[in-house]
């Protein structure tokens, strides 16, 4: 009648949560939440609302996935993972998992509903092409632990 959970394979307290049942499918009503939000306070079209999420999911998951090293448990991983971005600690660093796909398809599908709203309009379009291009580039495999530039590598 139950079913059994089984612990999360990843020991890493940063990253064990997007392997919980529930989560994906929150991350999505966090998105819609957003952007019903935004299209009530705002009175703007549903275009600019879902193109007023697609920005502020990449500014954010940017930031959070793919800026900020380390972890907030420092003490616990003994400096682990201080190099790391949260996208590199992920699945310890396994590629192509499900929630790997997942958190790369989200950007993409984003960027399809707020071009399809805005009916491709060109300020929009530009801008939200922009986002979706870097965040998917940024979760790419060949990416992995890569620098462009040497930019926020550690010297």
């Amino acid at each position: 009648m139950y079913a059994m959970a089984k612990a999360p394979k990843d020991t890493n307290k940063n990253t064990e949560w997007c392997t919980y049942p529930g989560v994906w499918a929150t991350y999505i009503l966090i998105l819609f939440s957003t952007w019903l939000v935004v299209l009530s306070l705002s009175g703007c079209s549903a275009g600019h609302a879902w193109t007023f999420v697609n920005l502020s999911h990449f500014l954010i998951t940017f930031n959070w996935f793919h800026w900020k090293k380390g972890t907030p448990f420092a003490d616990e991983d003994q400096g682990m993972y201080n190099q790391l971005t949260w996208w590199e600690q992920i699945d310890n660093g396994m590629q192509c998992t499900s929630s790997r796909k997942f958190f790369t398809i989200v950007p993409v599908i984003l960027y399809f509903i707020a071009c399809y709203t805005t009916n491709y309009e060109n300020p929009m379009f530009i801008l939200n092409t922009i986002a979706m291009v870097v965040l998917v580039v940024a979760k790419c495999p060949n990416m992995h632990k890569v620098r462009i530039f040497g930019i926020n590598s550690d010297q």
